[in-house]
């Protein structure tokens, strides 16, 4: 039987210890110290826990206990576990993490999502898949084209649930629920459970444990957060100056696609290193450009909201909402793109005269006024 974690050592084998290091972990942090010993007592669990508390490699080192536990052979197209979260972005980095921590161990981890060759995906899953890591949407084509089956998963993982609570997700976890074993082991990941939620909570787990950690993780107060009120027409030279001035990664937060594209060819002519993304670029694009950004290549990525959730870079610097958000909640995630795992950070937001109804709603969601600098 696995013992209970302690505050310094990971409760698991040599392998698996061996690959968190490789992620920078060597003792759990609160979240994982608490996640752990329940995923591996076989429980099923929701976790309310902000991006950046570490909740991937909460549930990441225990799926590969699970496999080493389970001892069975891969079967084609028949995954034995399956991670789902919302975005390519977030697929991407999570099967990253699977990855590495795995990487001692006879297990492969596949990504199925759009952006990518079908024809490889099928590929990948014929051969024999340990760890599926998709997108609601092309999973479900998968299994509707018989590529994919799930009666022998025995570990789901959902996460950032409450990015997908929309109508057409719900939809689709409809569609996915029956191909699941009805014995199986699940964990549902959210930085905020509304009643949709819970609902979804109730169909996927049995029993659970509830860890919450709202307050415990990242939170606004640990960033400093400063508004700038600026006419429209100055945005961009505004913009121009601050970026040229500031060191270090940045990450701007733009409302359009054409907006990045415009923002990103002017900076570039500034003789900026920019990197740009959003929903139109392709899989390979989108993920040259967080790479860029990752390794120095570009200092400042353009984005859309695609990038306000699940985006881990170490040491982004400064976060400007060039424009904010419809939604105050929406503000929250962008800004946690900075102070991760528990580091401080800035933020700076951009208002016009027509953001001062934004800029109050994000006030009131933090709980506090936001620095007005000039």
């Amino acid at each position: 039987m696995t013992d209970v974690p302690s505050p310094e050592t990971p409760p698991f084998d040599p392998l698996i210890t061996a690959g968190l290091k490789q992620i920078g972990i060597e003792k759990p942090n609160d979240v994982q110290n608490r996640v752990w010993p329940e995923l591996l007592a076989g429980r099923d669990v929701l976790l309310i826990a902000q991006t950046g508390s570490g909740k991937t490699a909460a549930y990441a080192a225990p799926i590969f206990d699970h496999l080493l536990r389970e001892g069975q052979e891969r079967q084609p197209a028949a995954p034995r576990v399956l991670v789902l979260a919302p975005t390519r972005e977030l697929v991407t980095q999570i099967a990253g993490v699977c990855r590495q921590i795995g990487r001692r161990l006879p297990f492969r981890t596949r990504l199925l999502c759009g952006g990518l060759p079908k024809d490889a995906q099928v590929e990948a899953l014929a051969e024999g898949v340990d760890i599926a890591v998709a997108t609601p949407g092309r999973l479900i084509d998968l299994l509707m084209s018989g590529a994919c089956r799930l009666d022998a998963t025995t570990l789901l993982i959902v996460d950032e649930v409450d990015q997908m609570l929309d109508e057409d997700f719900l939809i689709a976890m409809d569609e996915i629920i029956p191909h699941l074993p009805a014995r199986r082991q699940a964990m549902l990941c959210s930085a905020t459970l509304p009643a949709q939620g819970r609902a979804l909570a109730n169909k996927l787990l049995y029993k659970p444990v509830t860890l919450e950690f709202a307050g415990q993780t990242v939170t606004p107060r640990r960033i400093k957060q400063r508004a700038m009120f600026v006419e429209a027409e100055e945005k961009l030279a505004t913009l121009t100056r601050l970026c040229s001035e500031t060191e270090g990664r940045q990450i701007v937060f733009l409302r359009t696609r054409a907006s990045v594209d415009q923002t990103g060819k002017h900076l570039r002519k500034a003789g900026l290193s920019v990197a740009v993304l959003h929903g139109d670029l392709a899989q390979t694009a989108r993920q040259k450009a967080v790479e860029a950004l990752r390794s120095g290549q570009a200092r400042i990525l353009l984005t859309t909201d695609v990038a306000a959730r699940g985006l881990d870079i170490d040491d982004v610097a400064l976060v400007v909402n060039y424009d904010l958000p419809e939604k105050a909640e929406t503000y929250v995630h962008r800004i946690g793109r900075t102070a991760r795992a528990g580091k401080r950070g800035a933020a700076l937001a951009f208002c016009t005269r027509d953001d001062r109804l934004l800029l109050r709603a994000i006030e009131k969601e933090i709980g506090y006024r936001i620095s007005i600098v000039s």
